[in-house]
Parts: structure tokens; sequence; C-alpha cells
């Protein structure tokens, strides 16, 4: 559900988000749409809702990916079943602190709680410290959890914002195993908005069906590589009753306007089925780092 303190604000000028308040998306939407009000939810199923029948906001800010930690399997099972479309994609570097109550110490501490990602994210560290781990629904609400025990023994691996906001210590900065951690968001509307093509490269984010037949998917797919389109992603879920049918996650660089993406899509819909367009969005210049 919604947090219902949140939702008297212009839904025009609010954007969802999955967590509570310190959380990674909390400050994604902070960093990507510094003019509007973020409204915490609490699961993405809530997230896509506040924005899909609810009316509560405008977009919503779902991460999809992260480079330590893979993909968020969640948001691919929710996309294709959403009536909401991608209008942007924002890359937010992501750092987490090892938290704790005041009177906590690193060699005080037997167990460290937080979200599936971030404990995966920061396993090396975790390991190194010998402490036992508790998985939550985010990272932020791990930090609200242990102020609200007050247990010296707990820690909660979250953003240093979830750390202020709760008046916890950073018993160590800069937790994760990896320099670069950096999670992709996808920001979520109920219109399709897509770009100009002249205006810059943009990505198509699309998902389609393949027959469980041999050479399917090469044939399907075999029109991005005769017309030179690359396909930057590509994910595949298996669905159906009898587990018999394989649906596909693609993004490509290129705009459906493009004359070779036109073609690479007539391919697709004529050796695919159920093919649809997530979203047509600008490419994030983190790209070209």
């Amino acid at each position: 559900m919604t947090d219902t303190n949140q939702q008297a604000g212009d839904p025009a000028t609010t954007i969802a988000y999955q967590g509570v308040p310190g959380a990674n998306s909390h400050i994604a939407c902070q960093q990507a749409f510094p003019d509007m009000t973020p409204l915490a939810c609490a699961s993405f199923e809530d997230a896509f809702a506040a924005v899909e029948t609810e009316n509560c906001a405008a977009m919503a800010m779902i991460p999809i990916e992260n480079s330590l930690g893979g993909r968020v399997a969640d948001i691919h099972h929710l996309l294709p079943e959403s009536t909401l479309y991608i209008m942007r994609e924002h890359y937010l570097d992501v750092q987490y602190q090892l938290l704790g109550t005041k009177d906590a110490s690193l060699d005080g501490l037997e167990e460290v709680r937080s979200h599936p990602q971030a404990l995966a994210q920061c396993r090396e560290q975790l390991a190194q410290l010998g402490v036992r781990t508790l998985a939550r629904a985010d990272t932020a609400g791990s930090a609200k959890e242990i102020a609200e025990l007050g247990d010296p023994k707990i820690g909660a691996l979250a953003p240093s914002l979830a750390g202020e906001i709760y008046d916890l210590q950073v018993l160590r900065s800069h937790f994760e195993d990896r320099i670069g951690n950096t999670t992709r968001f996808v920001v979520l509307s109920r219109a399709r908005r897509d770009p100009d093509p002249n205006d810059g490269p943009c990505i198509t984010s699309l998902i389609f069906e393949v027959r469980s037949v041999p050479a399917a998917l090469y044939k399907a797919l075999g029109g991005f590589a005769t017309n030179g389109v690359n396909i930057t992603k590509l994910e595949s879920y298996i669905s159906g009753e009898r587990f018999s049918v394989a649906r596909f996650y693609a993004e490509i660089a290129g705009h459906p306007a493009d004359p070779a993406v036109n073609q690479a899509f007539e391919e697709l819909n004529y050796f695919s089925k159920n093919v649809r367009v997530l979203g047509v969005f600008p490419a994030d210049d983190y790209r070209n780092h």
C-alpha cells in the first residue's frame, strides 16, 4: 500500500517508489525529479498501482537491474502485465553504509539486515565480519526497523540518507564489495511518450513470445542482425501452465521510426507473437561512460 500520510499532494507532481523514506529509490526520485514529491509504497505492485489505477502519482521510479546484484526479478514479471510505459531511464551510483544504533560497534554486531540485493552486493564484506544476515523488504526499511528495535547487536545496510532520517550511526561507509556499484531505474507513466527520433540516441524496450520450436528465437531476431540494429539486452522467461511459452524481454538501440528498426520489427512480428513495446525513451548519458 502507499503511505497515506503522503497522499494529499497533487498526483501530477508526485512520483511513486517502493520502500520507505531514505531508500535508494527515494534518492533516485530526488536526483531525477527534484521538483516532484516522492511517494513511498510498500511493494513494487503498490508503486505500479499508484500510477496505474489509484491515480496517486504521475510516474513511478522502479529499479530494474544492478551492476553487482543483477536483474530485479520481480520487475520483469510485473512489467509485461502492466499498462504502464517506460518513458525514461536513470542510473544511480549506489553506496551502502553499515548502520547501527548510537551505542553499536563493529565488534559487537551479530546480525545485519537489508534488502536481498543489498546483501548480495555486500556479500564479501559481510563474510569478513562473520555476521548472520536477514533479508528484509527494502534497505531504508531495515534502517527504520533497527532504529525502532534499539539493539546494538543488529545493524542494517542502507544509504546514508536513511541513517540521517532514522538517527543511526555509520559503522562503516562504502560497504559494497565493488567500486562502481550502479543501479539502473526506469521511470513509468500511464501514457507512452516516444521522444523525437531526431533528438538523439533512443532505446526501445519490448516483450515478445516465441513458440517452442527449433530456431524460433533465431528467426525472430534475425531481422535485427540483417538491418544492423543492436540488441542491448535480451532476457528470457518461461511462462504458461505447462512452462511451454518462452517470453523475452529485449531492449534495442534505436527508435521505431528508424527504417532499420521498423524493418526488424516486421520480421519479429512475423516469427513471434504478442509483441508489445514497453516504451521508447532517450538513452541516458551514463551509457557513454
